[in-house]
Order: C-alpha cells, then structure tokens, then sequence
C-alpha cells in the first residue's frame, strides 16, 4: 500500500497548476528516495510514476521526470555502473518492478515511445538488464538488452556503443551456454568492430574471448584452442588472466581431432615457456611427443574440463574418448608398419576391432592418418615417417598395394645379404689368413 504521505502530496496536486506539477513530482520522488524507510519504496516510486503519466505534462516535463525515476530506482544502489553493478536479491526486485512499470507506460503512449528513446534505452540497459544479471536470469537479460533501439532514426548512436551492447548480450548468453544466439550477435559485431578495435583494446579482447568461447561451446576445439592462445598473449590481460586462457587453449587442443592441423597448434602451446607451470602440461607433453595416454591420466584431465567439453557425440562416446582414441591411434601408428584389427582395437580401449578398423578409415579418408586398410587379412598398414597425412581430404590414402610391405621386408634382407658381402670381401682384404682360417674345412 503507498505511503499516506506520498497518497496525500499526490492528491494535493490536483490543485496545482501544470507548470507546477514538475516541480512537485520532483519534490516527492526527493523524499521517497531519501527516507529512511524503504519498505514501501518500489510502491511509493509506482504510484509517483502512475501519478505522472496519467498527468499529460507533455514530452518535455515527462523526459526530466523519467530521468528523476530512473536515478531515484539507482539510488538504491550508488555504486551502480551499468553492467558492473552488484545489487542484492531484493534491490533487483525494486528495480525490475519499477523499471517495467516506467517502461510499460512509455510504450503505451506513442508520442512518448519515439521522444523517449534515449530513457528507454537506459532503463533496458542500466536497470532492468543489470537486474536481471544479479538474479543470474542471463537470457532475460540479453533479451532486454537485445530490445534498446540502436537503429532508430530518432537516435544515433555510435559503433562503440553497438559494440559495448552486444557483447554484453553475447556474454549472458553464453553464461546460460546459448552459444546459437550469442554467435547471431557475434555476427553482427564481426561487421563493426575493425572501426572500434583499435581506440577500444579492452572491447577487442572482450570481442576475441566472446569468439573463443562460441568456438568452444560448438565443439570448434582446433579453431578455440588458436583463439585462445591468441588471448593469453595480450599484454593488457593480468598475468593470472593470461595463464588461465593459455590452459583453456590446452584443453581445447587436446580435445581437437587428431592430425597434423592439431599437431601444430600443440608444437606451439608446448614450446610455449608458461606452459610448463600448467596443470595440463604432462597431457599436452604426451600428445605433442605422440606417446600413448593412460587410462588415469585421461580421467585426471576429465576432471578439469567444461560440461560441454564431456558431453556425449553421436555415436555414443565422449567428446574426451573420441579424442584420446584418435590420439592413440597415431601413437600406435608410431610404434608399428602394421597391425591386425583386433590388436589395435585391444590397444585403443575397443570392444572390437572392427570399431578400430572405422576410426581408422575414417583418419585416412580425412587426410588426418597415412596408411591403408586390408581388409581381407583384416591388417591395417601405418606410412608413418614415409608418407605423412597432410589433413586434407583424402590425402591420408596410400597410392600404393598394401604387398608393398612384402617387399619393402624383400629389400631389407636383399640390403642385409648386400652389407654381410661387402663385409667379408673388406675382411679377406685387410685379413686374409684370418678369413682363411674361419671358412670351415680349411
């Protein structure tokens, strides 16, 4: 219920002439926010709101008194700053009721709607938006947000503005893991920031870790592990800032597919002198050197990650399992010219070996593994350290007959039998009595 006294000074202006009236709601919005007693302050500030649309003071009087309720709804918390503001679980109530209230009477008054623009859009973004926030109802908030007018031809606004506004909505949407929506508004930032970048480092940052997020929130591991490694070298970022990026670009490029593309991208966070203080180092060691990866150091991994780094793919295993199968598969293909299908399903964790032979043909058929498949003897044929995949397409397909390994053995015990001759004819030349005397029935 309002206030007696704020009934009674609304009452009293009945009487007043309408140039007055300003001045008056002024007075009263003066004393709702500086009494003592904020127990009825959301229902005092509605009532005084009401009072003053239903007044017709006209577009003037009405903007100088949305402008006095907006700071009176911010006075409940001084430090208020936009989207850095931190208000408790009952201010952020105060503010969504009242900022709704303001801003359901602008849209209802047509006139009012297109000369109000600019209060429209601080109410979206410093009250209603920043409530939101504070209650963690992020997609609410980038709802809001996505609702200030930024192509009115009753307001210009600046691209740094633009910018600033979208990727805050970029930012709670990712916050609830909504990497579609977030990416709608990246696209439209990609198309402005190059005018914004350079006079705004700190919204270019935010701008590049936003697209590093959304790369890894779609799985885009290879392409967010360069992003954010890209971060982690910015000088304006904290040093704790920079490592923590530098270990999401580790984790990303773990979970990336195996192949020479990843391969590089780990050459570079291996090389990296930082790296060695991370937790995820032994991990990216193992990967970057091709060594096989125990079953406890995956789990060990597991336990940092992200629940959309874990979440499940489509033929049933785990964004983490597919990788650190791919991964042992090229290690695999490190240690052996050939393998049979059962054996390396049992060293890859495979319930069989015709699992084993699918990842397989599909590495090679993306050009991220070198080899060939019999499928006949059931044998897979590795051209690791003689044909390199180079990650194209395609190109992991050896162009030539698995018998070739026949006959690579062929040449071996031919070269063999060659060095064994030459031996022994340099023997009989420096050692002939020697060499006599070691020939049996001599």
């Amino acid at each position: 219920m309002v206030s007696s006294n704020v009934a009674e000074l609304i009452s009293g202006l009945q009487g007043s002439s309408p140039t007055e009236r300003p001045d008056h709601y002024k007075t009263i919005i003066h004393l709702i926010t500086t009494s003592p007693d904020k127990s009825n302050f959301a229902v005092d500030l509605k009532a005084v709101t009401d009072a003053i649309f239903q007044d017709s003071l006209g577009v003037v009087a009405t903007r100088s008194l949305v402008i006095e309720l907006i700071n009176a709804v911010k006075s409940l918390s001084p430090s208020s700053t936009g989207a850095t503001t931190s208000i408790s679980e009952e201010t952020a109530n105060i503010w969504l009721d009242v900022g709704k209230a303001i801003q359901e009477h602008i849209q209802s008054n047509p006139t009012l709607s297109t000369s109000l623009v600019d209060q429209t859009a601080l109410i979206y973004e410093e009250i209603i938006a920043t409530a939101y926030e504070s209650q963690d109802e992020f997609t609410q908030a980038a709802k809001t947000l996505a609702t200030i007018p930024l192509d009115s031809s009753q307001r210009r606004v600046s691209d740094s503005y633009k910018a600033e506004v979208w990727i805050r909505i970029i930012r709670n949407y990712l916050e609830d893991d909504d990497a579609t929506n977030a990416e709608t508004y990246l696209n439209k930032l990609k198309n402005i920031i190059h005018n914004v970048a350079d006079a705004n480092p700190v919204l270019n940052l935010h701008f590049k870790l936003s697209a590093a997020r959304i790369q890894d929130s779609n799985r885009q591991f290879l392409a967010a592990a360069q992003s954010y490694y890209e971060i982690s070298l910015f000088p304006a970022l904290a040093e704790d800032e920079r490592l923590h990026t530098l270990s999401m670009a580790i984790k990303c490029a773990v979970l990336a597919p195996a192949g020479p593309p990843r391969s590089r991208v780990l050459g570079r966070l291996y090389k990296d002198d930082r790296s060695v203080s991370l937790e995820e180092y032994g991990i990216l060691e193992k990967m970057f050197l091709d060594r096989l990866l125990a079953r406890a150091e995956v789990d060990k991994f597991a336990q940092g990650l992200a629940a959309h780094q874990l979440a499940t793919t489509s033929d049933g295993s785990t964004v983490l399992a597919k990788a650190m199968v791919e991964h042992n598969l090229l290690a695999v293909s490190r240690l052996y010219r050939n393998i049979g299908f059962d054996a390396l399903g049992s060293w890859l964790g495979l319930d069989s070996g015709n699992k084993a032979e699918e990842i397989t043909a599909r590495m090679i058929e993306q050009g991220r593994l070198a080899g060939s498949i019999d499928q006949i003897d059931r044998i897979i044929y590795f051209e690791s350290g003689l044909v390199e995949a180079s990650g194209e397409k395609g190109s992991g397909k050896a162009e030539v007959p698995v018998g070739r390994e026949m006959r690579r053995q062929d040449a071996m015990v031919q070269a063999l039998a060659e060095d064994l001759e030459r031996i022994t004819d340099d023997l009989s030349a420096e050692f002939p009595q020697l060499v006599a005397a070691g020939v049996p029935g001599n």
